[in-house]
């Protein structure tokens, strides 16, 4: 379920019990779309979350921890000036639509009262979050500027008057009639998804489609059914995360077209947290880690293209002795090469005299034609050293960078400067910075507890990795990593790990590694005195022996929820 009217007049309930008469104490905006307000209320401090994201913008309450900027944005310090310190008296959905309305009293620096209104509208790419005065309908601020040049309809700018979207000539589902109900669905030809969101407001595809289901499933009870719906979402919610393949859907009460296998919330925001976090931190690695993508992906590009070179040298190499053969065959039968010749035909005697064609310089002798020919036989064999330690080197630089994407792939926005740094110090991006930055505090690794009690520690990025295999684990600690394939370092505190704590540190290690959504991945694992670090190698990188091997299949939900439970799988 998208977050449609229905889901917004249902979130807007939810809210309007846990913040109604609280006061905002803090403000951030971690993210360029999105307002964090902590509201003090009934002894409790609430976060409520406003996005304005294109893609996953809404609003709930959150328990997710968000990394604020040193220094806040302009809409945040317009927002701190306006409403911390006020109380919220109202929270207001604009009929079914994605709008609402959130009713602050406050004082301004005269200590004169003022009713200030802060707007979310939910609408994909045109989604906002707009600040105005209640009394003079002037905006004061907005976190998305929008001229008249983008939309002729109104303007979004401090100062203007603030006008709603326009509004859609739709029935509102929550209060239509009875008798109005009854005409629709008597004298429509057909009751389906389409007629459902053209007739009302705020159905999102999937919501219209339950409905249209359990109409279609009772078409002799229409009306009842009609009822029975909205009777449940106003007053037998039940939270639902469900995943169909690759599709996962959020529901405020369970929807029978989405079938049986489903996770329950205990609310609206609890639900929404489930289902946006890995989604949204997703994104704003994508953004905050942009550069940092690219850069990886074009050197990838430019070393695969070295590799591709390289081994074409060494075969180049293995054919060398064709050119010895033909310098050899020239110097013997030089009496039978004319000068100034294109190409001679000569008994090969290395395969038993069968005739060989011999290109030839025609502005040399056949004496120099066949100097050529060593000197060319020499210079690939010389190289073959050189290339297999280009290679060599090209191979590595690949295994660092395949590593580097996929930490990008799955990191999270707080740790994207520790990668950053690490590309700094090993030469990929220049120091934008001129002045000296602080050093960020270093990062730690994540802390797992095993079914039977044991310590397992994950590294997330290829510093931490070396760190904790290297310098935090003991000699006689167990590691694992994926077989050959870019992943995390994994330690179990165990010299002899039970075959459950085993499994489960195996789950991890090939969860954190680029194959985790295969069905099998190869784990080694070994003693720690067994990893090694070659000299001069990159970060993450070392090397094993004594290792045994075990194929798992990596589980996200399992891996999930020991996050969810502090680190107990």
């Amino acid at each position: 379920m998208s977050f449609d009217g229905i889901f917004t007049h249902l979130i807007t309930k939810e809210l309007t019990q846990e913040l109604i008469g609280g006061r905002i104490s803090k403000i951030h905006q971690p993210y360029e779309n999105e307002i964090m307000l902590v509201i003090r209320n009934n002894g409790k401090n609430h976060t409520l979350l406003l996005s304005a994201h294109p893609s996953y913008s809404r609003v709930q309450i959150t328990q997710i921890n968000y990394t604020n900027p040193k220094t806040p944005p302009n809409f945040c310090m317009v927002m701190r000036k306006y409403l911390e310190g006020s109380l919220l008296q109202k929270i207001e959905q604009i009929e079914n639509d994605r709008i609402l309305q959130f009713s602050f009293s406050s004082r301004n620096e005269l200590g004169d009262l003022e009713n200030i209104i802060l707007t979310i509208e939910l609408m994909g790419r045109h989604s906002n979050i707009i600040l105005y005065n209640q009394n003079s309908n002037k905006i004061i601020d907005s976190i998305k500027h929008i001229g008249t040049s983008v939309n002729s309809y109104r303007s979004i700018l401090p100062g203007t008057d603030y006008i709603y979207p326009p509004t859609q000539d739709k029935l509102n589902p929550f209060n239509v009639s009875d008798e109005r109900l009854f005409e629709l669905m008597n004298t429509a030809d057909q009751i389906d998804t389409a007629l459902i969101q053209s007739t009302f407001q705020g159905f999102g595809k999937d919501t219209a489609n339950e409905l249209a289901w359990r109409l279609n499933q009772n078409k002799n009870s229409k009306l009842t059914t009609w009822n029975h719906f909205f009777k449940e979402l106003n007053e037998n919610l039940s939270p639902s995360f469900y995943q169909s393949g690759e599709k996962e859907f959020f529901t405020p009460i369970l929807f029978e077209t989405l079938g049986e296998s489903f996770e329950k919330f205990d609310s609206l925001s609890s639900l929404l947290d489930g289902y946006y976090e890995g989604k949204a931190e997703r994104d704003r690695v994508k953004q905050q880690a942009g550069e940092l993508f690219r850069k990886v992906k074009n050197d990838q590009v430019k070393i695969k293209k070295k590799i591709k070179k390289f081994e074409q040298s060494l075969i180049d190499a293995d054919n060398a002795e064709i050119y010895r053969i033909k310098g050899e065959l020239l110097t013997t039968f030089l009496h039978e090469v004319p000068r100034g010749a294109k190409k001679v035909s000569l008994q090969n005697y290395y395969e038993n005299n069968e005739p060989i064609e011999i290109i030839l310089n025609e502005a040399l002798t056949p004496n120099q034609n066949a100097q050529k020919f060593f000197q060319r036989y020499q210079k690939l064999k010389n190289s073959v050293k050189i290339v297999t330690e280009q290679l060599k080197k090209a191979n590595y630089e690949l295994i660092y960078l395949d590593s580097i994407e996929d930490q990008l792939e799955r990191v999270s926005p707080k740790d994207i400067d520790f990668i950053r740094e690490e590309l700094i110090s090993e030469g990929y991006i220049k120091d934008k910075q001129k002045k000296k930055k602080k050093v960020p505090k270093k990062s730690q690794p994540e802390t797992f507890y095993s079914s039977t009690g044991s310590t397992i520690l994950v590294g997330k990025n290829n510093l931490q990795n070396d760190q904790l295999t290297l310098k935090t684990a003991n000699k006689t600690d167990t590691w694992l990593h994926a077989k050959d394939i870019p992943g995390s370092h994994v330690i179990i505190r165990s010299n002899e790990p039970d075959d459950t704590t085993l499994l489960e540190a195996a789950n991890l290690a090939a969860y954190y590694s680029k194959y985790r959504l295969s069905a099998r991945v190869p784990i080694d694992y070994c003693l720690v005195k067994y990893v090694k670090k070659p000299n001069g190698a990159k970060p993450g990188y070392v090397i094993y022996d004594n290792q045994k091997t075990l194929f798992v299949t990596p589980s996200k939900s399992f891996v999930e929820k020991g996050l969810a439970n502090g680190g107990q799988l």
